[in-house]
């Protein structure tokens, strides 16, 4: 047996520590361990109702967006309000869309790319054109430097790297492209945000204000740009680099169990109406099923929390008090973690504790299998050009998980630009409302449910007289990152990382990759 410590994983949102197993060259056995406290629930007690989204969304420096809507849609629900102004739900749409926008192109590009493109590699291309000869000088440049920055420290010479010289640079190229294409994303998110991160123009009962038409035309113009590089860009490497990768179709299913939320509401303002709608899927099937926040429940055996702070509770009778930090499982030897080991609570779905991955796989196969024609037409046209026509099924895998983010990317930017359109229009029409008031002086408990660009995101919180009595944030990496579960049943990552080939134990490739097609 073959201890291996991924310590810390980089090229993530948060702080990550994957510790392997590996027998006979493939991982029989796998512990993920969040080291980072956050505390959020314990200290947005007794907040007022009107603000307390301002501290949810600083949960991540990441994705603030999703929690500051997940924050206000709690406290609307909790207050009584279902729905706000149409022009409110554009907004949030639009301000949404920005978010997926910057972060899936950042994950595709400069968190996910270094695990199959070869940097080094494009300095052995032929370029006939003037901007990737130039490309590969400056690459040439920071090799000879030998301050390698972000090239540093990785498996270049890891046989796992398949493309050829000339399409590592091309690849190489678009990496350059991406980080302005993903800062005009952002540049959006600003306009109507007022800042990025931490925007400010959410609130309990729609926004703030109604944008100005120089405004939304901004918006627009750096949307379409967005949709441009992913339309010409982003889509086309995916299915470049696809046929090279492709027995990525056969590793990593996983759980099997695919949960979202649902993102980008339409007029209806319905969770299972919405662009990505809401559902889960079950045993690998693709057969949609109506699930509510309230089915979830938390576990914390495995985790840095008392057991009773779990125990299959609800997630705003659970809490993260008292704590029982122990020690981080050892690096030397050959110990391996047990007891207590995570951060993370361990969170599952139904009376039946099931583990459920999330993310964009999950909102494009739930979308799939609702029927949603954009998203059917993408699919099954992209399982074609890739040679595997009326195989849906293969999107279970580690490739899935890739391609369902540059194609649920695709099917955001597209949509993006429409609604600053429909912004524009109900505006022309006289409608200018973007907020109704809310008695914020009530009592009462609401739940958000929106997904974050790493998938599942849901607020709960409880009001009296006007202030937050409990509150709860239940995030992606609570499914996906969570630890063995009371019973000692694997969460998501834990899982799909079992069975996976690993050729080096001491450059542990095939083990990034799992962990980042999550996108943790």
């Amino acid at each position: 047996m073959t201890k291996v410590v991924i310590d810390p994983i980089t090229r993530i949102e948060g702080h990550l520590r994957i510790t392997c197993q590996v027998e006979g060259g493939k991982v029989t056995d796998a512990w993920n361990t969040a080291t980072l406290f956050r505390g959020f629930e314990i200290f947005m007690k007794n907040r007022d109702a009107r603000s307390v989204w301002q501290f949810a969304q600083r949960i991540c420096g990441v994705c603030p967006n999703p929690h500051a809507i997940n924050s206000v849609q709690a406290v609307e629900r909790a207050l009584g309000v279902e729905k706000v102004d149409d022009n409110a739900r554009l907004i949030r749409n639009m301000t949404e869309a920005a978010q997926i926008g910057y972060d899936h192109i950042l994950w595709f590009y400069i968190l996910n790319a270094f695990d199959y493109v070869n940097v080094p590699d494009a300095l052995n291309a032929k370029p006939t054109t003037p901007s990737l000869m130039a490309v590969q000088d400056r690459v040439k440049a920071v090799i000879q430097s030998g301050q390698l920055g972000p090239f540093a420290n990785m498996y270049w010479d890891h046989p796992g790297y398949k493309l050829p010289p000339d399409l590592n640079l091309e690849l190489t190229a678009h990496y350059l492209e991406a980080i302005d294409a993903q800062a005009k994303a952002n540049e959006a998110n600003t306009i109507l945000g007022g800042r990025y991160p931490m925007i400010h123009h959410m609130i309990p009962g729609g926004v703030t204000q109604l944008p100005a038409y120089d405004e939304i035309m901004f918006y627009k113009a750096r949307m379409q740009e967005v949709q441009e590089f992913v339309n010409t860009v982003m889509v086309p490497d995916l299915l470049a680099i696809a046929p090279y990768y492709i027995d990525l179709a056969q590793t990593g299913k996983g759980v099997g169990n695919y949960l979202t939320w649902g993102v980008l509401d339409a007029p209806s303002q319905n969770p299972y109406d919405r662009l990505f709608p809401r559902g889960a899927l079950f045993d690998s099937k693709l057969a949609v099923q109506k699930v509510d926040p309230s089915m979830t429940r938390r576990y914390t055996k495995h985790s840095w929390f008392d057991d009773s702070v779990g125990d299959g509770k609800h997630p705003l009778d659970s809490g993260q008090e008292p704590i029982d930090f122990t020690a981080l499982p050892p690096l030397e030897g050959d110990q391996l973690p047990d007891g207590k080991y995570d951060w993370t609570q361990a969170v599952r779905l139904t009376d039946q504790d099931r583990p459920m991955e999330v993310g964009p796989l999950a909102e494009m196969l739930v979308a799939y299998a609702s029927g949603r024609a954009d998203v059917k037409s993408l699919v099954d046209s992209t399982l074609a050009q890739i040679g595997a026509a009326g195989k849906p099924e293969i999107l279970m895998s580690n490739l899935g998980r890739i391609a369902a983010r540059v194609l649920k990317a695709k099917i955001n930017a597209d949509n993006a630009v429409g609604w600053a359109d429909e912004l524009l229009a109900n505006i022309g029409k006289g409608n200018n409302r973007v907020f109704r008031e809310i008695d914020l002086n009530g009592s009462g408990t609401g739940v958000g449910g929106w997904d974050a660009p790493r998938g599942a995101l849901c607020h709960y919180v409880r009001i009296k007289d006007g202030k937050t009595d409990t509150y709860a944030a239940v995030p992606p990496s609570n499914w996906n990152l969570s630890p063995r579960d009371d019973k000692g049943v694997r969460g998501p990552v834990e899982e799909t990382l079992i069975g996976t080939p690993v050729v080096d134990p001491t450059k542990p490739l095939e083990i990034l990759r799992v962990v980042h097609t999550f996108d943790p």
